[in-house]
């Protein structure tokens, strides 16, 4: 194992702990913002608020843990079948993301910044 893989290995397993956890992270957080919202305003503003959130927690998680398994990909063998694998799982979490992100604002990224633009 060379130096560089040595040190890189762990790190993207701590970057998958990190991502699971801050997954974890927003959806206790999501629920108590939603038990607040529903107390304060409504079931309906809390789903709403509660929703937008749980996906932002979401969205970062999956951020991290594309990361991690670029790196780790960076540290295994290059074969054809792990770059084909590392390139399936960031396209399925790409599409996650994009999914959520529009669920979230209601409207897919590109839309918004033509709108602002």
């Amino acid at each position: 194992m060379t130096l560089t893989a040595h040190f890189l290995a762990p790190l993207a397993v701590v970057l998958e702990v990190v991502g699971v956890g801050v997954i974890m992270a927003g959806v206790t957080l999501a629920a108590i913002g939603f038990a607040r919202d529903w107390r304060r305003e409504g079931a309906e503003a809390a789903y709403l608020r509660g929703r937008a959130n749980l996906g932002r927690g979401i969205l970062l998680g999956l951020e991290v843990l594309i990361g991690a398994d670029i790196i780790a990909t960076i540290v295994a063998p290059l074969t054809w079948e792990s770059v084909g694998l590392l390139g399936l799982v960031v396209l399925i979490r790409t599409f996650l993301s994009f999914s959520l992100e529009a669920e979230i604002d209601g409207e897919w990224p590109w839309r918004r910044k033509q709108r602002e633009g």
